[in-house]
């Protein structure tokens, strides 16, 4: 399935609630806890989505482990930062090894290899004249 197809609110809280297995007044709770946030329709009617579903099995699971609502908040919140967390992490790796990259590609150009240079010419020093050097 899609991201788009997962994120799309299709289900009636009936429906929604009958697919998880809670009541649809858990659905309402969780919602006003801040656990889901379904859309809402012009009317005003929620509209679940797979991705809601998928949220509140992990509310359930997390529930049934023993935590209270105000638990699975603080662990679904620490679970969005280290999901934000590994996305900034891997784009900075992505923005280091370019880094290193374009560094490298820089040696190689600024580098010449040692057969291209310039061979240096050697001066010899003569003694100065008028020393009474004899010839």
């Amino acid at each position: 399935m899609t991201d788009d197809a997962r994120s799309r609110a299709v289900y009636v809280i009936s429906v929604a609630a009958e697919l998880a297995g809670v009541h649809p007044q858990t659905l309402r709770v969780y919602e006003r806890k801040g656990l889901l946030d379904p859309t809402r329709t012009s009317g005003g009617s929620r509209r679940f989505s797979e991705r809601d579903l998928d949220r509140l099995r992990q509310i359930q699971h997390l529930t049934n482990e023993g935590l209270n609502l105000e638990g699975v908040r603080r662990v679904l919140a620490l679970q969005a930062e280290v999901d934000r967390l590994r996305t900034e992490l891997e784009a900075t790796r992505n923005a280091a090894r370019e880094a290193v990259a374009v560094t490298h590609r820089q040696y190689r150009r600024d580098l010449v290899p040692l057969s291209q240079l310039p061979v240096p010419t050697r001066t010899t020093r003569r003694p100065p004249h008028g020393n009474g050097g004899s010839r």
